[in-house]
């Protein structure tokens, strides 16, 4: 066979096995990654660059390789779920970097936290006070939580005494100009219905709809393409 199609083929089979076993450790987004979890994906990407091009080693290898790191990370995982002491090295701990709009400076320097870095992170939470600040948290996967002062968050209806309606979560009707039956059977509602609120907007064809979702509220939002 030649050296360019082995390439190609062991370069696919490095990205199936990437990412099953990427499926296998970890469900969350890469902004939610802690730093052993970057470790342990740095880990198995560097392995399957080599299974792509490196045709010296053999492929069993590098599937024995990299079968036995993500066991290593899951059973380490799954101990530290079991044990705060573990945990605490493997994923990290919060840190305090403000409390009551006072900013702890040796808190900051353990993590090398520069002060525009720290403001930049309070912008992003539309906090532009730091003197508002209740708390301010270095959460392990390197986001800032903040919390602000009781006199300062904004008005909630509990805050004042008003009753709301409980809010769920909006049902997808349409995608792509397809009918979800399936969602439409949960909600007790037929294609009848869907086509009769579709021709109140005055839209003839079905497919001119992207996007169609049910409110808990009962109102149809609905998105064309040509719109």
């Amino acid at each position: 066979m030649p050296e360019i199609l082995i390439i190609i083929f062991r370069t696919i089979l490095a990205l199936v096995l990437l990412f099953i076993y990427t499926k296998i450790l970890t469900k969350r987004s890469l902004a939610k990654l802690t730093y052993f979890d970057y470790l342990a994906m740095a880990t198995l990407g560097t392995l399957a660059g080599n299974l792509a091009f490196n045709v010296k080693i053999k492929i069993i290898y590098f599937i024995i390789s990299m079968t036995f790191v993500t066991l290593v990370v899951y059973f380490a995982s799954y101990v530290s779920l079991k044990s705060r002491f573990l945990r605490k090295y493997l994923a990290g701990e919060p840190t305090i970097l403000i409390k009551n709009g006072k900013i702890l400076e040796n808190n900051m320097a353990k993590f090398k936290y520069s002060y525009d870095y720290l403001m930049q992170q309070l912008r992003q939470e539309n906090v532009f006070d730091i003197s508002q600040v209740a708390f301010a948290i270095f959460e392990p996967n390197g986001e800032l939580s903040v919390q602000l002062k009781s006199q300062n968050r904004p008005l909630t209806p509990q805050d004042l005494n008003i009753d709301t309606n409980q809010e769920g979560i909006a049902v997808e009707i349409i995608l792509d100009g397809k009918i979800i039956e399936n969602n439409l059977k949960i909600n007790n509602l037929s294609k009848e219905w869907v086509y009769e609120a579709l021709k109140k907007r005055g839209i003839k064809d079905i497919k001119e709809v992207a996007f169609a979702a049910l409110s808990t509220n009962g109102k149809l939002y609905v998105d064309l393409y040509n719109d």
